[in-house]
């Protein structure tokens, strides 16, 4: 996590050789290619869809077991499985995407702010005033804390570098293929129900943490937090993403979450929070120093925990 935090992925490694999440996701567009055949029927296309799946989840397997295997065989080799299993966790581009939507609003930039936080939510921007562009900004901050950063790590901790390779497999599949429109209702819903299982862990912690993060920030409310969490988490579309949005959401005073629309279609989802007015560009930037609150409450977390296991009895 420091490795990351500090250096991030650089742009120049990503433009020579890709990114490990893009390489499993160009395994998963050949997949789908080539498993997913308009001209079989539903239950044929879900059968499939199960078995890109476990051809994914074998080959990253293959792939991360060896890997590992053969630097840990090297002299400070823990050094060079920690580099890689760096590429799987997103703190630093995580705060760099978010901050440069605060950025465009800030300057009164809407249609610079829409076409930024288009790279970072799934939903339709065309339409967004500030207001919901400051709203989806701070919705896919909390959604990813717990996606892109706690659920990776937890893995890692479980699993070593394969552990947070398969997760990333798992995650990319399902932000791929595990849409209900109608190519991908049936291939893509064992790479959905996959990734609601694997998310369910992460997404109860980070919610924890973030109420943690808003007991040790100014202008933040733990007790609203928590609040937010046990009422309305359990309401989402989602299984996962409404514990890290209720906890964003009532640390802050904010509304999350609610009516959206995706590729054209509205989707009803509960409100995350009571909050009565709209989200701003300060809003953004509170989010974003809860987040770095929780995400150095999750590192100090790990490194309490491998000094008290490397430590002699």
């Amino acid at each position: 996590m420091l490795i990351e935090l500090c250096l991030g992925y650089p742009e120049r490694l990503l433009g020579a050789i890709g990114h490990p999440v893009t390489w499993i996701g160009h395994l998963i567009g050949a997949l789908d290619r080539s498993l997913n055949r308009e001209t079989i029927g539903r239950k044929e296309r879900r059968a499939a869809g199960v078995v890109a799946v476990l051809i994914l989840l074998g080959v990253v397997a293959a792939i991360a077991f060896s890997v590992q295997h053969a630097l840990l065989r090297l002299p400070f080799g823990i050094l060079a499985v920690g580099l890689l299993a760096s590429t799987l966790v997103a703190q630093r581009s995580l705060h760099r995407h978010v901050a440069d939507v605060a950025s465009a609003l800030e300057k009164d930039n809407v249609a610079f702010g829409r076409d930024t936080v288009s790279h970072i939510v799934g939903r339709d921007t065309a339409g967004l005033d500030a207001a919901g562009i400051a709203r989806a900004a701070i919705e896919s901050l909390a959604e990813n804390f717990s996606d892109a950063i706690v659920a990776p790590v937890i893995w890692m901790v479980i699993g070593g570098l394969p552990g947070a390779a398969l997760y990333k497999a798992i995650n990319t599949a399902d932000s791929m293929i595990g849409h209900r429109t109608p190519r991908h209702a049936a291939f893509g819903w064992a790479a959905a129900r996959l990734d609601d299982l694997v998310n369910l862990p992460a997404s109860r912690l980070s919610a924890l943490l973030l109420v943690v993060a808003a007991s040790l920030s100014n202008g933040a409310s733990a007790a609203a937090a928590w609040r937010a969490v046990r009422r309305d988490a359990g309401h989402h579309r989602s299984p996962n993403a409404g514990y890290p949005e209720a906890a964003m959401a009532g640390a802050l005073g904010l509304s999350l979450a609610g009516p959206r629309a995706y590729a054209g279609v509205l989707v009803k989802d509960a409100m995350m929070g009571d909050g009565g007015r709209d989200a701003n560009a300060a809003d953004i930037r509170r989010a974003l120093a809860l987040y770095r609150t929780a995400d150095a409450i999750l590192i100090a977390l790990l490194a309490v925990a491998a000094v008290l296991l490397i430590a002699p009895v």
